[in-house]
């Protein structure tokens, strides 16, 4: 199983904005270069955490984004569950359907073993991710995405 390129970018966000300083507000294209991902990405992840209420956004002269005190609190199993949606992670219904479905019984064991995975990362919460030593090297990086 692979995260999409959304929710690996929203989760890299959520991870800097957990360990901005007091006062910092990154702006959606400083993120962007930080995280070294297209602006056009940042700015979509950025509209659903908010729509999510993980993050909030602040528009105009000394505007930016802050992680909310329920993003803080919110488990890295909870985020990618909502990001990630329930769809099936093999192609049963695709085009044309799989002829296999009507008996098969991959699709429910692949269910219960993404299931498995999102309660395994039901336990982490996006505070415990940033460490001291991930802390650190979160904080430090530049515009061009990388360490001081």
């Amino acid at each position: 199983m692979r995260l999409t390129a959304f929710t690996d970018v929203s989760l890299r966000l959520v991870m800097r904005l957990a360990v901005a300083g007091e006062g910092e507000l990154l702006t959606t294209r400083t993120a962007a270069a930080m995280l070294a991902v297209p602006y056009t990405h940042m700015a979509k992840a950025v509209a659903r955490l908010a729509e999510m209420g993980l993050v909030e956004t602040r528009r105009g002269r000394g505007g930016g984004l802050l992680l909310t005190e329920a993003g803080r609190r919110s488990s890295v199993g909870a985020i990618v569950r909502e990001l990630e949606g329930a769809g099936d992670l093999a192609g049963c219904e695709d085009d044309p359907p799989c002829p296999l479905r009507a008996a098969c019984r991959l699709r429910g064991a692949l269910a219960q073993a993404r299931e498995a995975f999102y309660a395994s990362l039901d336990e982490v919460t996006v505070e415990s991710l940033v460490s001291p030593s991930v802390r650190q090297v979160l904080r430090v990086l530049r515009e061009d995405g990388s360490p001081a």
